[in-house]
């Protein structure tokens, strides 16, 4: 059996029991099974929900909070009993853990990307398990991640796993209703599937994300090669049995896309919602950078540009349709891009390198 590094998520849904209080055997478990996997020689990242959940059983508030009040007061005193807890049941393994408390805002500049991937890397080479939620004490602006699967698909890209597994409390994706008994596990989805008819809007028990989420995230991740498993965590043993009989064993496959993309389209492909302007370009100039050929959107083929960005900036491509073809980093500030719209001859607005299509 070869050795992988694998990114483990474990949602709230997992963690927490029918009255939102953290399950404490539940995450004994899992530390069990994480140890199974280190003892085979697997590098493990967890990335643990279940802060506000751990919070909101410690104390009783005595008065009326807003919701960013509560978010912020339970994971405040959550996150501190969460990391105690795992430091305890890994110990008894004799595994040191680290926690890494991280915001979306930390991952918008190339630097801090690569300042963070360092930090959990040397973790990881001195035997140390990277323990990482989002700081919620911090992040509460419209720059949340969506949850914590968007979280893991960042740090799965980010630290060139070779598997994200996402714990849930449902096998994987149904194709139908979950509920119902006729409707069976889809076990593989190939890069080029449609999984719209199958996904359900809502959202279920303590969680911030559904499924549509989950499914987002995994396709992006499996894009960039790495191969995406979700699972039911509170299925005895998931984790092992995925290792040992994965074929016997209920979960959605997402098979990654062989080749893969440079770390720094890794960086540029979650990082969308740090753009900091928009280039419209027109059709042909969609056209192709959609073709199979590798090509850099030249100032031809830009039409007009909204924001005000500086050199290195991440901007958005839109084309004539108002739809996002691809996101990237700009090889000139805003003021200059503009006064070459529509020019031949120039060097790239945003050099292939520095591209990542949608």
């Amino acid at each position: 059996m070869s050795k992988r590094r694998i990114v483990v998520k474990v949602g709230s849904n997992v963690l927490t029991r029918d009255d939102g209080k953290l399950d404490i055997t539940r995450i004994s478990a899992i530390v069990d099974q994480t140890a199974w996997l280190l003892n085979q020689g697997h590098e493990v990242i967890l990335v643990s929900s279940g802060a506000v959940a751990s919070g909101r059983g410690e104390l009783q508030v005595q008065k009326r909070l807003d919701s960013v009040a509560q978010r912020q007061l339970y994971s405040a005193l959550g996150q501190a009993k969460l990391i105690n807890l795992y430091y305890d049941l890994f110990r008894e393994y004799h595994i040191h853990v680290g926690q890494v408390l991280t915001m979306k805002e930390s991952f918008a500049t190339r630097r801090e990307y690569l300042n963070q991937r360092a930090c959990m890397t040397v973790m990881l080479e001195n035997g140390v398990v990277p323990i990482v939620n989002e700081n919620d004490t911090v992040s509460v602006t419209e720059l949340m991640f969506t949850d914590n699967d968007e979280l893991s698909g960042l740090i799965a890209s980010m630290m060139g796993a070779d598997t994200l597994v996402i714990l849930s409390n449902i096998d994987g994706i149904y194709d139908g209703p979950p509920k119902d008994p006729q409707s069976k596990v889809i076990r593989t989805v190939q890069p080029d599937r449609d999984l719209s008819d199958y996904i359900q809007q809502e959202r279920s028990g303590f969680g911030r994300g559904g499924m549509i989420t989950k499914c987002n995230i995994a396709r992006k991740v499996a894009e960039e090669g790495i191969k995406v498993i979700i699972a039911n965590g509170k299925r005895d043993q998931i984790l092992i049995d995925l290792i040992l009989h994965p074929e016997t064993t209920l979960h959605t496959e997402f098979i990654p896309v062989t080749g893969g993309v440079s770390g720094i389209k890794k960086w540029i492909a979650h990082s969308d919602s740090f753009a900091k302007g928009i280039l419209h370009i027109n059709k042909n100039a969609a056209k192709a950078l959609c073709g199979e050929a590798a090509v850099s959107l030249l100032p031809v083929g830009v039409t007009r540009i909204e924001g005000d960005f500086e050199e290195g900036d991440l901007v958005s491509i839109v084309g004539e349709d108002g739809m996002r073809v691809a996101i990237g980093r700009t090889a000139y500030d805003s003021d200059t891009a503009r006064s070459l719209i529509g020019l031949h001859d120039q060097k790239p607005i945003v050099h292939y390198d520095y591209l990542y299509l949608e």
